[in-house]
């Protein structure tokens, strides 16, 4: 079979990948614990639930604008002020089928072949590939120190004749950790300065831990024209527990938007009018749910420092946000594909290897499940890898015999 160059260059995406494996496990009747997951487990808001089933009982489920619904992009002009400060139109808006779309999109709209795209190492797995799709190439900068934030001589360095973009997602997938707001408003001004667009994804950006804030890339640009290259992309899946809901958006200059509206119209047309009206509800609707899902973060990433503490030789940065850790695993195994391949293999435990987000050594493990799932699944590990655990361990009714220590 005869593939195009950058269908052989695109490899799966592996955190869809290890749910597919673990959902296929389960329905075998598998014990899986997954901590690999992206998904919180509140429900959608009953204002977006509302919303969508009166359009559905309506039975006028129709096209929409292709840069999404004028109730949408009015909630997300208001979103924009209240949490970012900034006054816009809704020419400045585009709807997408979820913030990865509207990532995407941006990306094709800017970047040529050759071009370069920056982004801090440990970053989400999808930026080099969406790179590829566009014939351009991701650049990963990594801190010398070994942490999560580089400096602005590290981002310096890799900037070259082809750079062409920056990405910054704070907080963090994978590892939980929020720019500080000395790094992000140099990153702003630096991109300003040498004019390359930065995409900020926020996509997590309000659900932070302890006395961090949200911050709005806003706050340090000088250049608030229709010439700006910041492009803010954010949506409704992690804060609002909207996943499959797939309801993103970008702002930036109305002459951008109107190029990446172009382009997603001939990709996708408009995203689902069910789920836009769903969207706007719940952006205008009651927000105690973001709160209570902040919050029961917060204690479940607790419970898993704790838990982690119990591990000789595990490294971890605390998370400050998201609902992910990225602790360094190396101590047991360098090999972070190896290592969670013997994990999910031997007691049946899901996470992702770090390899996949730029830094080997690490895994990523989330929180976002149930207590019960976070303290049993990291007693598996625990049992799995540490020599001086007892030599048998039962999962349910089944007896696991540690034969590789």
């Amino acid at each position: 079979m005869s593939l195009s160059l950058i269908a052989r260059s695109i490899s799966e995406s592996p955190t869809l990948k290890l749910n597919e494996t673990a959902d296929k496990l389960r329905q075998k009747g598998e014990p899986v614990i997954h901590l690999g997951g992206g998904e919180p487990k509140s429900k959608a808001p009953i204002d977006a639930l509302v919303a969508s089933a009166g359009l559905l009982n309506s039975g006028e489920v129709r096209y929409t604008p292709a840069d999404g619904i004028g109730p949408l992009k009015k909630a997300v002009v208001r979103y924009t002020e209240e949490f970012y400060g900034k006054l816009i139109s809704p020419d400045n808006v585009m709807c997408s089928s979820g913030a990865k779309q509207a990532i995407m999109v941006a990306m094709q709209a800017v970047l040529n072949p050759q071009d370069e795209v920056i982004y801090p190492a440990p970053y989400w797995v999808s930026y080099p590939e969406m790179a590829k799709l566009c014939g351009a190439v991701g650049v990963a900068v990594k801190a010398d120190n070994g942490g999560f934030q580089p400096t602005l001589a590290d981002i310096e360095e890799k900037v070259g004749a082809y750079t062409k973009m920056v990405i910054l997602n704070s907080p963090n997938n994978p590892s939980g950790y929020a720019y500080s707001r000395e790094f992000i408003a140099d990153v702003v001004q630096f991109c300003e300065k040498r004019s390359l667009y930065l995409i900020m994804d926020d996509i997590y950006h309000r659900l932070l831990f302890g006395n961090n804030k949200p911050i709005s890339a806003y706050e340090f640009a000088k250049d608030h024209s229709e010439n700006s290259k910041l492009i803010i992309v954010n949506g409704v899946s992690k804060m609002y527990a909207m996943t499959g809901f797939r309801i993103g958006w970008a702002v930036a200059n109305k002459k951008l938007i109107e190029a990446m509206t172009n382009i997603q119209g001939h990709q996708t047309s408009g995203p689902s009018a069910l789920l836009q009206y769903a969207a706007a509800a719940a952006l205008n609707g009651v927000q105690s749910g973001v709160e209570s899902l902040r919050l029961t973060l917060e204690n479940n990433r607790n419970v898993l420092i704790e838990r982690l503490k119990s591990f000789d030789g595990v490294k971890l940065i605390p998370p400050q946000g998201t609902f992910y850790s990225f602790p360094d695993f190396s101590a047991y195994e360098k090999d972070s594909t190896k290592l969670a391949n013997f994990l999910l293999d031997k007691v049946r435990v899901a996470v992702v290897p770090g390899k996949d987000f730029g830094m080997e050594g690490h895994i990523r493990v989330s929180y976002c499940g149930t207590i019960k799932d976070i303290t049993e699944g990291l007693e598996r590990i625990r049992w799995a890898l540490d020599p001086n655990a007892p030599n048998e361990l039962y999962i349910g009714q089944r007896k696991l015999v540690r034969d590789w220590l």
